[in-house]
């Protein structure tokens, strides 16, 4: 399917990227971001979804915007911690873009994998591509693929990520290997869609958008990646948001 913009690829690709004291982290994720898209000639947007940051992340978006442009960089800041779902659902108000590609700011996601997701996607016509760090190939085939993995999480951390992903899969049977990532690329329309059905919130939002895709019919390709644990600042996972996660499975399994 051809896009509308004028680059060698035709699409366009808005990136939302949700924020909570990222000061450090935001300059270098856009340069890595800006750089991969301009290596690859790939016309691209970032919208900056801010949760009120007290440590200034919205004064470096707003001058990374006038480094970049300020229809490369663009900050839409929000009144307070309001959640993951609700930041898509907020950044999706201003995407220019045909294609969405979700990520987190903190370098637990390098941008290095955005043009094999494309390629994938291309390749198959595919709705969604999705990163996976428990793959060593990417479904369907993709040659320049590299088995995927997790540095810098202790074991405690590995297990229940091993273990939120074998439940869900075990139980609701998506198909997919890595139902609680959070690297995604989506065609709008279905980004769209998918998040209008969607209720969950926290750790168990990125799930539930799968499964949801595959009920409603989505194809749904993998990549492997690698991901790091944040260089930067603090882990936002919580006891709380582990017990969610299992509530949530056992709603999905009842509903969906």
């Amino acid at each position: 399917m051809q896009g509308q913009f004028n680059t060698a690829d035709t699409h366009k690709y808005s990136v939302i990227l949700p924020t909570y004291n990222e000061r450090k982290n935001l300059p270098v994720i856009v340069w890595l971001l800006a750089n991969t898209f301009e290596e690859n000639g790939l016309a691209w947007e970032i919208i900056v979804v801010d949760d009120a940051s007290p440590d200034g992340t919205q004064e470096i978006a707003n001058q990374l915007a006038k480094v970049y442009g300020e229809d490369k960089v663009v900050l839409k800041p929000r009144a307070g911690k309001l959640g993951l779902g609700t930041a898509y659902i907020h950044g999706l108000n201003f995407v220019t873009g045909d294609f969405v590609i979700i990520m987190d700011a903190d370098f637990s996601h390098h941008p290095k994998f955005i043009p094999q997701f494309i390629r994938l996607q291309k390749a198959h016509n595919l709705d969604i591509v999705t990163g996976t760090r428990y793959r060593s190939t990417s479904t369907p085939y993709l040659a320049d693929a590299t088995p995927g993995g997790v540095h810098g999480w202790d074991l405690k951390r590995k297990l229940v990520s091993r273990g939120a992903n074998f439940l869900a899969s075990t139980v609701l049977n998506p198909g997919i290997s890595d139902l609680t990532g959070s690297f995604r690329l989506y065609r709008l329309p279905v980004l769209r869609h998918i998040i209008s059905e969607t209720v969950s919130k926290g750790y168990v939002f990125q799930m539930e958008m799968m499964v949801r895709a595959r009920a409603l019919g989505y194809t749904v390709g993998e990549v492997p990646i690698t991901f790091v644990d944040r260089i930067f600042g603090e882990s936002k996972l919580g006891a709380d948001e582990i017990v969610s996660y299992g509530k949530g499975v056992w709603t999905l399994f009842t509903t969906v």
